[in-house]
C-alpha cells in the first residue's frame, strides 16, 4: 500500500504536566496524524482503561479544571491544522449546561465531541446544540451492535461514528477478526466518517484496520508511551514522534 495510516491520536492534557503534554499534541502533530483525540480527564469514568484512567487520576489530583482543558485545545488548534475531537463524559457536559459545554467546545477551536456514555436516544440535546455549533458530535458504537442501536445512530445522520472495535474498556489487545472488518464496512456503507479503536497498540494492528476506516483510533498506546518517557526522564516529544511515526507509516 502506498498510502500512509490515518490516525486519531488520543490523548490527555497536561499530562504528565501541561508543558509535556503540549510537547505530546506537537509531537503528534508533527509526525503525521490526522487527528487529535483529547480527552477532559472525569472522576467517574466508564469506558478507560488503567492507563488512562491513572492518567486522568492524576490530573485531576493536580487540580485540572474543564476551563484547562479549553485552553489545551485553544493553543494546538490556534497553531495547526490537524482537526481536534474533544473526548469526555456526559456529566462534565451536563454540569455547565449541554448548550454552553457544546458552544465552548465549538469556541475552543475543536472540530467535534465524542461522549461515549451518551446513547443516541437519550442525548439531552447534544445533537441539537452541536448542530447549532456547526459541530460534528460522533455517536460511539461497540462492534457487534444490535439492529436497533443501529438503526437509531444512522437515524441521527452522523458525519462521523466511532466504532470501538470490541466491548469492555480501552486498552486491552484487541483481535482483528473478519467479524469485525465487516462490522466496519457496514458503518461506511452509511457515508459518514468512521474512526474505529480500542486496543490498537502495533502497526500490524493499524495496517489492519486502516483500509477499512477513515481513522483508527490510539490511546492506551500512546499514554503509555508518555508515561515511560516521563518516568524515565527521556524527550516525551522524541518517544512519541517516534512511536507515533511507526504507526502512520505502517501501511506504506
Amino acid at each position: 500500500m502506498s498510502e500512509k495510516a490515518r490516525i486519531m491520536a488520543h490523548i490527555v492534557p497536561y499530562y504528565p504536566d501541561k508543558e509535556r503534554s503540549l510537547d505530546a499534541a506537537r509531537a503528534l502533530i508533527d509526525a503525521g496524524v490526522a487527528y487529535l483525540e483529547v480527552q477532559f480527564p472525569y472522576s467517574d469514568p466508564s469506558a478507560d482503561g488503567a492507563v488512562i484512567e491513572a492518567a486522568c487520576s492524576s490530573v485531576l489530583r493536580n487540580g485540572f479544571r474543564t476551563r484547562d482543558g479549553f485552553e489545551f485545545v485553544r493553543e494546538i488548534t490556534r497553531s495547526s491544522r490537524v482537526p481536534v475531537y474533544i473526548m469526555t463524559y456526559a456529566g462534565m457536559v451536563f454540569a455547565p449546561g449541554v448548550e454552553s459545554f457544546v458552544a465552548a467546545v465549538k469556541a475552543a477551536g475543536a472540530s467535534g465531541l465524542i461522549v461515549p456514555d451518551l446513547p443516541v436516544d437519550y442525548d439531552e440535546g447534544v445533537y441539537a446544540a452541536g448542530a447549532a455549533n456547526a459541530l460534528d458530535i460522533v455517536p460511539v458504537l461497540v462492534s457487534g451492535s444490535p439492529g436497533n442501536r443501529l438503526d437509531a445512530t444512522r437515524a441521527r445522520k452522523p458525519s462521523s461514528v466511532y466504532v470501538a472495535l470490541r466491548r469492555g474498556i480501552t486498552g486491552a489487545k484487541t483481535a482483528i477478526d473478519t467479524e469485525t472488518l465487516e462490522f466496519l464496512r457496514s458503518i461506511s456503507s452509511w457515508g459518514v466518517r468512521v474512526y474505529g479503536g480500542f486496543g490498537i497498540r502495533t502497526p500490524e494492528q493499524v495496517a489492519a484496520v486502516a483500509e477499512h476506516v477513515d481513522a483508527v483510533v490510539v490511546g492506551t498506546a500512546f499514554v503509555s508511551t508518555i508515561t515511560r518517557a516521563a518516568e524515565t526522564g527521556t524527550s516525551v516529544y522524541d518517544a512519541v514522534r517516534s512511536f507515533a511515526a511507526s504507526l502512520v507509516n505502517s501501511t506504506e
